[in-house]
């Protein structure tokens, strides 16, 4: 039944896009989210939907939207850039076979966040994303926090819709994504129209972001936790109860420390002792290896680069015995270690280059949103109080993004450039929101600099009256 049901919400999601085509991103972003392909074990599971979605956005949008006034934004020229670098990389990559691999999806999300502002040209449609988003990820998360408070959680072993640690799927990136949710849920509750707030949709955003939360527990994956630090502090600002919000969370964190397993501690306590955890000190040692590679490769070894690195470092190794307690060194050698971090990433397999484009992209979105919240802060105009919010909810998640992938390889994760591409569709509305008021003002003043020419009524007509009224004069008699 769950196979049938899924297979035929998929299916009605891609018809109703033949009537309304903006439908078709939707279903796109959510199948590139979800991955409903890999929970259906049927006919879905053999179809390429997320190519047929993306292939029917790009034709329909062609077919049948309105383009007027259609530009693009100079992050998302930046983006072009990118994916052009990126080519070029994959091309001469060192590995061309597992790059190619990479590249296969890599293309589709860069292409998708290019596309995306062109057809987010109404309030409705960027809200409508958002859900989409907050929704998608929240499947998974509510999914996974079921099973974490069932007892089904711990490092590498909580198994969430699929058992697939690729994607959304894999501990590290969803405990990153998930946090990245939480200030779009809560907007969405506060300035949602296509479910209008009221208790039971604040309730919902509270169950999702409590989900949320959840993942670092059920993964054990430290970056989670990070990025759970990350937020609580970036929501201090746009926080009116500064000291409700802390005494509030000092008293979540009491309640929560007691009923943490001991496992999810013990790993937590690894963030101050690298030396002590194999993982982290893998990481440090890639990073060290990433470094001195991209000194002899400065424009990187294309995807999957790291399958050539070969690491060493010393692990410090805790051993007790009754009573006693005895620690020695152990001489560790890994090879084809991943890089662990998306800065890391992108300097190994994109090099310099790649690096400072991706690293302006985001910098450039933090900018612009920070823009966007300070000058409509300020504006009184109720039809326009939802775009701060969303501008500050949107920096939010790619902040905690940024922070999250210093430890998790994301840099070119789909849901990310998801946020990329609703950013630039926010700023590209607000653009037309200015070209809106500027025409208002040049119409109001040719209005007024226009002088009255009003003939008198004895003037109005300049024939005799028997010859009959003008055509279309009626007030000849």
């Amino acid at each position: 039944m769950t196979n049938l049901g899924l297979s035929l919400f998929v299916l009605a999601f891609l018809l109703s896009g033949f009537s309304r085509p903006f439908l078709f991103v939707l279903a796109y972003a959510y199948i590139d989210i979800v991955s409903p392909q890999k929970i259906s074990w049927g006919a879905l599971s053999s179809v390429p939907i997320s190519l047929m979605a993306f292939v029917l956005t790009v034709v329909f949008w062609v077919a049948r939207e309105d383009k007027t006034g259609t530009r693009l934004s100079s992050r998302q020229l930046l983006l072009i850039v990118l994916l052009a670098y990126c080519g070029s990389t994959t091309i001469m990559a060192d590995f061309p076979t597992e790059a190619a691999g990479k590249w296969d999806w890599v293309w589709k999300a860069l292409v998708f966040a290019i596309f995306l502002p062109l057809t987010l040209r109404t309030r409705l449609r960027i809200e409508a994303l958002t859900l989409i988003m907050v929704l998608g990820v929240g499947v998974i998360t509510i999914d996974g926090a079921i099973k974490t408070l069932a007892g089904g959680g711990g490092y590498g072993e909580l198994k969430l819709l699929v058992n697939d640690n690729s994607g959304l799927y894999e501990g590290s990136i969803i405990s990153t994504v998930s946090i990245c949710i939480i200030p779009l849920s809560f907007w969405l509750a506060s300035y949602g129209t296509v479910f209008r707030p009221g208790w039971l949709v604040r309730l919902f955003a509270i169950g999702v972001s409590f989900s949320a939360i959840l993942m670092p527990v059920g993964t054990q994956a430290r970056t989670g936790l990070i990025c759970v630090a990350v937020l609580g502090v970036m929501k201090l600002r746009s926080t009116k109860r500064r000291f409700s919000y802390l005494a509030l969370i000092g008293l979540g964190a009491m309640i929560a420390m007691p009923l943490l397993p001991a496992s999810f501690t013990d790993r937590m306590n690894t963030i101050k002792d690298t030396k002590g955890d194999q993982s982290a000190s893998t990481r440090m040692a890639v990073w060290q290896w990433t470094m001195d590679f991209a000194k002899s490769h400065p424009f990187g070894g294309g995807f999957e680069a790291y399958r050539q690195d070969s690491v060493s470092y010393d692990k410090v190794v805790t051993v007790t015995t009754g009573n006693s307690t005895a620690t020695h060194t152990e001489h560790v050698i890994e090879i084809g270690r991943a890089f662990h971090s998306s800065y890391f990433e992108m300097l190994g397999e994109q090099g310099y280059p790649g690096l400072g484009l991706w690293l302006l992209l985001h910098i450039m979105g933090v900018v612009q949103m920070e823009r966007i919240r300070r000058r409509f802060g300020k504006d009184p105009a109720p039809e326009r109080a939802w775009i701060s919010p969303l501008a500050d909810a949107l920096q939010q998640s790619q902040i905690v993004y940024l922070v999250g992938g210093s430890f998790v390889g994301i840099a070119f994760q789909p849901f990310c450039y998801m946020l990329v591409g609703l950013q630039c569709g926010l700023s590209a509305y607000v653009g037309r929101l200015d070209e809106a008021a500027v025409e208002a003002r040049r119409v109001a003043g040719l209005i007024r600099q226009t002088p009255d020419r009003t003939p008198e009524p004895a003037l109005a007509i300049r024939h005799p009256g028997t010859a009959g009224p003008l055509l279309g004069d009626y007030t000849a008699t």
